[in-house]
């Protein structure tokens, strides 16, 4: 019905000798009134329903705050010959250029050294649960944490967070000349924490293989972005994981289980999903206990998505494609108020990239991209995610439309030294962006995520659930 009016509607002002500016008005209008009818539909026509979320709980404004970023770019150091400089002009330097550069000026910038370290252990009254994203957080022990790629677990058992990560505590090396940096499979890193803040080590809860080569933890292979659930039928705690060989040839998954979220934690197998490659990967929990696995496929061009077994062991034959040619990776989900919203980041290895913002009123979709969702720190931030990529998703909860976003910043050329970026995703405030295939707006939030250099839950939020 829109795309038949809006036709009438551009005959009429096409062949009437309206003003250009009358023109654009005109589907102004008419855009903004069938949004508002999407809305009303959306509510099942009842207008009083319509709410339009241009702020979201209180104690969380303060995050919503803007905060930017001045970096200036040094000078180089030296002068290069007119030979040289005649031969190959050199091109304006970049942040990222600086980021990725190992010896830059700005190296403290993207990763401050120890002497700023989070340490919940000596806590000096104001920096009490304040997250620094990019600064080395401590363990209770004083150690930094090893838990890259990972997500939260909240138990409601023990009423207890667990953050599960790659343990790449280990020197970072190529495989070969061409190869990837990379850190050998140490294992699956898990700590354990009441206010998502100070967490304490609970040991590495899946090993790696020493001696075995053809075992698919032997150190020599690819162990990547581990996520853990809880199974209520059978009270297993089932960890799914990206397993590859050194050279990304394998693209499959692992499954591990335990009866204890602090493992240890049985290797069962691997597989490839469906029938096809696997590479980054997450796992996603519904509110009806139904689990879902989303990974990169057909060489990081599509995401496919799919429900497990009720064990969460395996996939299910059923299937569906998503964001075909996108060339997306790094999914992170969540669920406000019945509409499913994911992240993912571009695919350019170890280098930071712009993130997007996709949702969904049915988890098998179809999805729809609603942009780069990041706000604040300067343009370079917002397209490379504030120098990371995005891994997992939390929900606050009692605070609705409110999440925590976690990301690492990577650092190839001493991974064990990669950083956590953790920010505040706030759900809410109509869209900004047109769907791709029509002239309407989403009848869903807008998704951002707020850059702070220092930002705490609010007051009284700790632990939350």
């Amino acid at each position: 019905m829109s795309r038949i009016s809006l036709q009438l509607i551009v005959r009429y002002l096409s062949g009437s000798r309206c003003s250009p500016s009358v023109v654009v008005w005109s589907l102004v209008g008419f855009l903004v009134s069938l949004h508002l009818y999407s809305l009303v539909s959306h509510n099942g026509g009842k207008v009083g329903d319509v709410q339009f979320h241009t702020s979201h709980h209180t104690l969380f404004r303060e995050l919503e705050e803007v905060e930017e970023e001045n970096i200036q770019i040094p000078p180089p150091k030296g002068k290069r010959s007119p030979r040289a400089a005649k031969r190959r002009p050199k091109r304006l330097t970049t942040l990222i250029d600086e980021f990725l550069d190992e010896n830059s000026q700005l190296r403290h910038v993207f990763f401050p050294d120890m002497k700023t370290a989070i340490d919940p252990m000596n806590d000096s009254g104001n920096d009490s649960f304040n997250y620094y994203p990019g600064r080395i957080w401590l363990d209770t022990e004083g150690n930094p944490i090893q838990a890259h790629g990972g997500g939260i677990l909240y138990d409601e058992s023990s009423r207890t967070y667990y953050w599960y990560g790659e343990y790449k505590d280990g020197p970072t090396y190529h495989a070969h000349k061409k190869g990837a940096a990379r850190v050998d499979i140490i294992g699956v890193g898990c700590y354990s924490s009441k206010d998502l803040w100070a967490w304490k080590n609970e040991g590495i809860v899946l090993e790696a293989e020493e001696a075995n080569e053809t075992f698919d933890l032997h150190k020599s292979n690819v162990l990547e972005r581990p996520k853990v659930i809880y199974n209520e039928k059978t009270g297993k705690y089932v960890m799914w994981m990206h397993i590859d060989d050194a050279n990304y040839t394998k693209a499959a998954v692992g499954i591990a289980i335990s009866d204890y979220p602090t493992g240890p934690f049985n290797y069962l197998h691997s597989k490839q999903p469906h029938g096809f490659d696997s590479r980054d990967m997450t796992i996603f929990k519904d509110d009806d206990g139904v689990a879902y696995i989303i990974y990169s496929s057909e060489d990081n061009s599509e995401l496919h998505i799919g429900p497990l077994t009720e064990d969460y062991l395996d996939v299910t034959h059923v299937v569906r494609r998503i964001l075909i040619g996108q060339h997306r990776e790094a999914p992170a989900l969540f669920k406000y108020q019945g509409t499913y919203y994911m992240i993912t980041s571009g695919c350019t290895g170890w280098a930071p990239n712009e993130a997007l913002a996709h949702a969904a009123e049915s988890i098998m979709g179809p999805w729809e991209t609603m942009g780069n969702p990041c706000v604040g720190g300067n343009k370079m931030f917002r397209q490379t995610t504030f120098f990371a990529q995005g891994t997992y998703v939390f929900p606050l909860t009692g605070l609705p439309g409110s999440f925590i976003f976690i990301a690492d910043r990577w650092n190839p050329a001493d991974l064990r030294d990669s950083r956590y970026v953790w920010l505040p995703l706030i759900v809410g405030g109509p869209a900004d962006r047109p769907l791709d295939y029509d002239f309407g707006f989403p009848v869903w939030s807008r998704v951002s995520i707020y850059w702070h250099r220092k930002w705490r839950l609010p007051s009284g939020r700790r632990g939350l659930k």
